[in-house]
């Protein structure tokens, strides 16, 4: 059997290095339009700054290691121009043509590049191949940059920005043209991460976009003009569609290739997988974009089962990712808020604080949570921002989502717990125990944007309460409710708030029991409050600034 396999990258290379195991008989060849192969991609933002500091560290692979220990052929600078059903051959290099039993389209994505004047400036730069972070290097070295611009705020733009701002004397500004950066995760939590790239010193420009770029400036669409020595487009991929489509092969509405759930094209003979294809959600069933270098492995493995004749298959997907932003993580899989918003699915969420670790254990600090969940007590999505063991619970969550899991299983989820690493109760099950009270009717839950037309009650200590409050609010101390909830209105909104949650849900619990049906417990409390709020202003302030 000859099986073709066009790119070497994640997806590729899987299903060449899975099929050599499966059937040792078959003649794979991997054709790659390039000179790179099993390239660490993900890395390669830290390869520009040198915190990974040589190029060997980021081959997870070799052409040698694929032809000497699995017996793959791999042809290098091999462009694929054009693909024959019928005839079941492709053509290389407009000349040499290739016969082939079964076919893997493995071309990845192409960085997007907006059509706006000066784009093509020898400063300007894209982050995707291995030689893209050689030119950054060789630029960046002859040039000594002071002023860096990153436009757009994913993933890769973070990563960049970040290694840009630990450069000696580089003053870093992100451009993202939506109203927060991280696209994948809501506002609350895309607000810890801003806070953070501030902190260390990245200038934010939010709700902006580039208009045209000079040899000196960056003009935004704004107006504002800024200077820079080094730029870099991190506004995202699209799928390298054009094999697929040029043969006939179906493309879906998102741009990428149609593939069924064994990553079969329209073509039985003909597989594909990795970014260029497009999957199915695994919560609104919609067929989506996933450009993740896990689910490319999956696929590509995937794809070499089915090949071999083993009945494999792509069970949906999930979306889980993880960001290092400074010193926080942000975490995240299933849907974002303003997903579920978009698309019309009704929901509840949560927000709480756990720590990393059981608390009277030194060094623990705390991750915000957020949780997306619906009546029947489905798992739609997690969201979490601190700075220990937060990918360790959301990788425990979308596990949970993944075999089909409800919030109340979450309770009863039995984690490993030592007070160096974990607490009794995990924030896993704490989650789980925030959701079934807020499904059962145990407490009515209040958002940061609740607040405005609401009686604010401060439930925590006198002295907590003259130290920090949020303004209006009046104080009632959680003990002395159970005599002075007279004091209280039943004909106006009333949200209780403390720290992180617990003692207003405490105190909720006392009035709800004595005939409120008004009253509201804070999600998250006033430390959730103080970050949003700090986010707002800061974002504010420069509107006043500049």
């Amino acid at each position: 059997m000859k099986v073709l396999i066009i790119g070497g990258g994640a997806c590729g290379a899987s299903a060449a290095a899975r099929l050599r195991r499966l059937d040792d008989n078959a003649q794979i060849t991997i054709l790659e339009k390039t000179h790179e192969i099993s390239i660490a991609n993900c890395g390669l933002p830290y390869y520009c700054s040198n915190v990974i500091d040589s190029e060997e560290k980021m081959h997870v692979s070799s052409v040698q290691k694929f032809k000497n220990l699995l017996n793959v052929d791999i042809k290098m600078g091999a462009e694929v121009t054009s693909i024959d059903r019928k005839a079941k051959t492709v053509t290389v290099n407009n000349s040499e043509i290739l016969q082939y039993d079964k076919l893997v389209l493995a071309p990845g994505a192409k960085p997007f590049v907006p059509p706006v004047n000066g784009i093509n400036n020898s400063k300007v730069f894209t982050v995707r191949m291995l030689q893209d972070a050689e030119k950054i290097k060789a630029h960046l070295k002859n040039i000594k940059a002071k002023n860096a611009v990153v436009i757009g705020g994913g993933f890769i733009g973070i990563e960049m920005a970040e290694n840009f701002a630990l450069m000696n004397g580089v003053k870093t500004t992100l451009v993202e043209q939506a109203s927060h950066i991280l696209p994948p995760v809501d506002k609350e939590t895309a607000a810890f991460a801003q806070n953070e790239m501030r902190k260390h010193g990245v200038n934010l420009i939010l709700s902006d976009g580039v208009k045209e770029l000079t040899d000196d400036e960056i003009i935004l669409n704004s107006g504002k003009k800024l200077p820079y020595d080094i730029a870099v487009l991190a506004i995202g991929v699209r799928p390298e569609n054009t094999l697929a489509a040029s043969c006939g092969l179906e493309i879906g509405k998102t741009g990428g290739v149609k593939v069924n759930e064994n990553m079969q094209t329209s073509d039985s003979d003909i597989y594909a997988g990795g970014d260029s294809v497009e999957v199915e959600d695994f919560v609104t069933g919609d067929d989506v974009l996933v450009p993740l270098a896990g689910p490319a492995n999956r696929q590509g493995r995937i794809i070499a089962d089915n090949i071999a004749g083993y009945k494999s298959v792509y069970k949906k997907t999930i979306g889980s990712a993880v960001v290092k932003v400074f010193d926080l993580t942000i975490a995240c899989a299933g849907n974002s808020e303003e997903m579920l918003v978009k698309k019309n699915i009704p929901y509840w969420k949560t927000f709480t604080y756990g720590f990393s670790h059981a608390n009277y254990y030194p060094g623990a600090t705390r991750t915000m949570y957020k949780l997306l969940f619906n009546n029947n007590g489905d798992i739609l999505g997690i969201q979490a921002a601190g700075r220990e063991g937060v990918e360790k619970r959301v990788d425990v969550i979308a596990t949970s989502m993944r075999n089909g899991l409800k919030v109340w299983d979450l309770i009863d989820s039995e984690l490993c717990y030592a007070p160096p690493y974990s607490s009794a109760k995990d924030p896993v099950n704490i989650l789980g125990m925030h959701a079934d009270n807020i499904l059962k009717g145990f407490v009515k839950p209040a958002y940061f944007e609740d607040l405005k037309d609401a009686l604010l009650v401060d439930v925590r200590s006198q002295a907590e309460y003259e130290n920090e409050t949020i303004e209006g609010a009046i104080h009632i101390f959680t003990p002395d409710l159970r005599t002075r909830y007279t004091e209280l209105p039943k004909d106006k909104k009333v949200i209780l708030f403390c720290n992180t949650g617990f003692q207003s849900y405490v105190a909720s619990r006392i009035l709800l029991q004595r005939g409120f049906n008004n009253v509201y417990s804070l999600t998250a409390g006033i430390e959730l409050y103080k970050e949003l709020v700090k986010d707002k202003d800061t974002q504010a302030l420069k509107g006043v600034l500049s």
